[in-house]
């Protein structure tokens, strides 16, 4: 993965790459998506039982206010990590996820990665956010 935008972008009040207003605008398409409860952020490490070797997913492009949680911009892939709600098949969802990011992403490839499902009923999720 070449030209990652992961990095702290810098100093206080700089100016954003171009790309993190890509992930911002992409954030905000992917989230629009009724069956996308949120986006997928770094996992805590107390939350996780059992993995394969590596670490755990990051997905999040940093800008100096703060991070864009769940979406990473590189130089030829955008990657979107996203919580999904319960009722779905997840490969229709992941393609609308992508078919929201296209239109935006150029001739990035989009990857998504569907990190957890949420039951709005058991789990208390409102807003297009993951509790």
């Amino acid at each position: 993965m070449t030209g990652a935008t992961t990095a702290p972008v810098g100093r206080t009040g700089a100016a954003a790459p171009p790309s993190v207003g890509l992930a911002e605008r992409v954030a905000a398409a992917v989230t629009a998506l009724p069956d996308v409860a949120g986006l997928a952020g770094p996992v805590p490490a107390e939350h996780v039982a059992g993995l394969a070797a590596g670490p755990p997913p990051s997905h999040a492009a940093h800008r100096a206010e703060a991070a864009v949680i769940g979406v990473v911009v590189e130089d030829d892939v955008v990657e979107i990590g996203v919580v999904a709600r319960f009722g779905r098949p997840l490969a229709d969802l992941a393609d609308a996820v992508r078919a929201a990011a296209r239109p935006l992403t150029g001739a990035r490839r989009v990857d998504v990665l569907i990190a957890d499902i949420v039951d709005d009923d058991a789990d208390g999720v409102e807003g297009g956010a993951a509790g």
